[in-house]
């Protein structure tokens, strides 16, 4: 063969090398295509997916996030594993999202634009499906960090330009980047993996999920995370629950919740109904609509509401997005919503590693009426009307 195409087929076998090479270990195709049918039956697994209908017998183990009573097989599950925190995006193409239902605990905070996006606390309950899946920022890393040493983040990259939004800079100075933080970039199918027919129709960015047993599963067999670590290190060793109480009766309930994150950006603003009969509040957004969770075709609904007023400020990083930074350390007001009460107080977290706390006006810690938490973080200043 002639020298010079020896040569040039040299260069392009070395370049298509190349491209699967990066296309591969940059998890490009990692997240392969996959339908509903095939996520739900024919990916294989490290471990089974757990069916929480079976898990039945009389609730008598308190869930140390949110202070649920579970049955003992619950507790069997949980005491095994960490809490796994998980970026849910809220982007109005990405409803219904699924998991939200069966998070411990939901903050709410605005990403960018006034696109408000969740961090989903898993500990005592899993969901088959979890998603869509976004990236990391850094208000919420800093939520993550206070359930316990390692928690485990789960995300789908995240703000990586210099300056204070700097969240993937923040993992790896913290510690977490190739260890608690699950990162889909480097994490191989079927871990995570697009579904295109969850949610048809929308664009790629909204189409990334897992579910709870495959993240622990990861953890367990690639990071050496269970309830302990490597070193025998237990996650819980400094972790402080919250206080918890039962479900109370009220006369002259707060009936209706209402605010926004930002001003014109009504397809993200909240309302809450509060249901004397469940003692929770169900969740609208948007125009009202009612918001669903996929897994289970019901309305959102959770036991406790909290409003934290934080300082939010623009990152000025030159992001075309516009990141933005929220004041997560330190304290402020709060409003807190629970067996139709509206309690006027104050959040506290001391420092990243601190559990965020709430109080009332007399400066007595809050107590969490047992089930689901949810917190949304709006700027400084808002109305909230109730």
């Amino acid at each position: 063969m002639n020298k010079k195409y020896v040569i040039i087929a040299s260069i392009l076998i070395y370049l298509i090398a190349t491209y699967f090479s990066y296309d591969y270990f940059s998890g490009s195709v990692t997240a392969q295509k996959v339908t509903t049918k095939t996520a739900n039956i024919d990916i294989p697994i490290n471990g089974a997916e757990v069916d929480q209908a079976q898990l039945t017998g009389p609730k008598t183990e308190e869930c140390p996030i949110n202070g649920e009573m579970l049955t003992k097989e619950h507790k069997k599950l949980w005491e095994n594993r960490r809490p796994l925190t998980v970026m849910i995006e809220n982007h109005t193409d990405a409803r219904p999202q699924s998991g939200l239902s069966s998070a411990d605990v939901i903050y709410e905070a605005v990403a960018e634009g006034g696109i408000t996006r969740f961090l989903a606390v898993f500990y005592c309950k899993d969901t088959r499906f979890i998603g869509p899946v976004r990236s990391a920022r850094m208000y919420f890393i800093d939520l993550a960090s206070g359930y316990g040493a390692y928690p485990l983040y789960a995300h789908v990259g995240g703000a990586n330009t210099p300056g204070k939004a700097d969240a993937l800079g923040t993992l790896n100075k913290l510690g977490w980047a190739n260890f608690n933080d699950l990162n889909q970039f480097s994490i191989a199918f079927p871990t995570f993996y697009r579904d295109y027919e969850r949610n048809p129709g929308v664009a790629t960015e909204h189409t990334m999920y897992s579910s709870t047993s495959k993240l622990w599963k990861y953890a367990e067999v690639n990071r050496k995370l269970t309830n302990v670590d490597d070193e025998n290190n237990a996650w819980d060793e400094d972790f402080e629950s919250w206080k918890f109480q039962d479900e109370d009766v009220v006369s002259n309930p707060v009936t209706k919740i209402s605010y926004d994150f930002w001003s014109g950006k009504q397809s993200y603003s909240v309302v809450w109904d509060y249901s004397p009969e469940t003692k929770s509040y169900l969740r609208s957004h948007g125009d009202g609509k009612p918001h669903i969770d996929k897994n289970t075709k019901e309305q959102l609904s959770s036991k406790n509401v909290i409003v934290a007023f934080m300082k939010e400020s623009a990152a000025n990083d030159g992001y075309p997005g516009g990141h933005l930074l929220y004041g997560t350390i330190g304290q402020g007001e709060a409003l807190i919503f629970q067996n139709g009460e509206a309690i006027e107080g104050t959040w506290k977290k001391p420092d990243k590693e601190s559990q965020i706390r709430f109080f009332d006006g007399s400066g007595e810690e809050i107590e969490m009426v047992r089930g689901q938490v949810w917190v949304s973080i709006v700027p400084t200043g808002n109305e909230v009307t109730y």
